[in-house]
């Protein structure tokens, strides 16, 4: 009341501007201190450092927290190992149903045809299985005898021809892969250019196609006209398997600073050459 009798009319209506002044003020500052904050302007590069850290950090983590895995006899996969492994419960039931049969699995394509397991699951957790000494030792001595029998390349099946169910009765490939080397065989119009294409595929271990070549061998190679690596052009290299526009630059960069190549196995000086594909690569190539 004493506002209303003690201040004239214009001493009430400045106290009353002062007041709303005051609170436009207030109302000012947090919008805009809220809006500098929201249009922060962070250096992407900065941003981009600290981001690549802690995925690092989170993958470093994720690694640690992974459990090992050690070598392991398949025969003793209990429910909660099978689970771990990635294994169904079915697959782990059929494990357990054949051991209650007081029988035991001694290779990993046997593991594979009591499980019934892919071929993908088999090729990861395979790496792992340690049998006992004497079974490693019979397995030995019969790779031993069948290598004695080898074939002549008139008796091996032509990979370019081979079926899917002729591949599957090389030990180490399973339907999976099987038909994994069928599509990169018919991915080529004419199919395979050498038996060397066969490291191409990935997933193929060296003793399986070791296991292949002892089966199979290319007689009807895909025919192909060679590029000469002294006059290609950049289009020409680029149309090579494993090479790309940067790797063509690289190329034609180091052939002009040698005044050609004298031989092919020079690529590997190439930088960021691939130098494990250098025999794949050598199929396309010729010097003169």
């Amino acid at each position: 009341m004493k506002f209303y009798t003690y201040f004239s009319n214009q001493q009430r209506l400045a106290v009353i501007m002062l007041v709303i002044v005051i609170i436009f003020l207030e109302v000012f500052w947090v919008f805009n201190t809220t809006f500098r904050a929201d249009t922060f302007d962070v250096n992407p590069e900065t941003y981009l450092k600290f981001s690549k850290e802690v995925d690092s950090l989170r993958d470093v983590q994720f690694q640690r927290s992974t459990p090992k895995l050690y070598r392991f006899n398949p025969n003793y996969i209990t429910d909660y190992k099978g689970y771990t492994l990635g294994m169904t419960a079915e697959e782990i039931n059929r494990l357990h149903l054949y051991r209650a049969k007081n029988k035991w699995i001694n290779s990993t394509k046997e593991f594979q045809n009591v499980t019934k397991v892919s071929d993908s699951l088999l090729h990861t957790i395979s790496a792992y299985f340690k049998f006992p000494d004497w079974v490693s030792k019979s397995v030995q001595n019969s790779t031993l005898a069948y290598n004695t029998s080898t074939k002549t390349t008139k008796q091996k099946i032509d990979l370019n021809t081979a079926t899917a169910l002729q591949l599957q009765n090389v030990y180490g490939i399973g339907a999976y892969y099987s038909e994994r080397i069928i599509r990169y065989r018919d991915a080529f119009d004419g199919g395979f250019i050498s038996e060397i294409q066969l490291y191409d595929i990935q997933g193929l271990k060296p003793d399986v196609i070791e296991n292949i070549l002892k089966e199979f061998t290319v007689k009807t190679p895909r025919q192909i006209k060679k590029i000469n690596l002294n006059t290609a052009t950049i289009d020409q290299l680029v149309g090579i398997q494993h090479i790309d526009y940067e790797l063509a630059y690289e190329i034609i960069e180091l052939r002009m600073l040698k005044d050609g190549f004298s031989e092919l196995e020079e690529l590997t000086k190439v930088k960021e050459f691939p130098k494990e594909k250098l025999e794949i690569i050598k199929l396309y190539l010729s010097l003169n």
